[in-house]
């Protein structure tokens, strides 16, 4: 997948895979919110003039596979995403309109990964991660 973006002055090819938790881990991203969540963070990365390329949404976490320009660094655009979605979801789903000192969606921090020449690797992880759980839950319970 040899897809150069460029800038003025520069070609890049920046992917992560990213996977950040709701807080306390709680099993929250189900639904409606699940389906609102997807067009947000797409609708927020490119207001950072970045692209998300795969993405799943587990009901206790997010992975994504994003390409992101040079210019920013990785944790600002995390931070930005992070941010801007929480604020969305309580707008939507908790009645919030506004004074959102102290009111937190996300768990602080998450994990980050560079994608190299095995992304597609990485594609077929974040598809098939959802199966990947449940077989491993199924094998648990003998």
């Amino acid at each position: 997948m040899n897809t150069e973006n460029s800038l003025n002055h520069t070609k890049w090819e920046c992917k992560y895979h990213i996977v950040w938790i709701p807080k306390y881990r709680k099993k929250s991203l189900y639904k409606d919110l699940r389906q609102y969540l997807g067009a947000t963070l797409k609708d927020l990365a490119r207001q950072k003039e970045c692209k998300i390329e795969e993405g799943h949404l587990m009901s206790d976490h997010v992975h994504i596979l994003i390409s992101i320009p040079p210019k920013y660094s990785v944790s600002q655009v995390v931070g930005f995403i992070k941010g801007k979605s929480a604020i969305s979801i309580a707008r939507t789903y908790m009645g919030r309109r506004k004074n959102f000192t102290g009111q937190s969606f996300w768990a602080r921090g998450y994990y980050v990964s560079t994608v190299g020449r095995d992304e597609e690797t990485v594609r077929n992880y974040i598809k098939h991660q959802e199966d990947e759980d449940k077989r491993i839950e199924q094998l648990d319970l003998f």
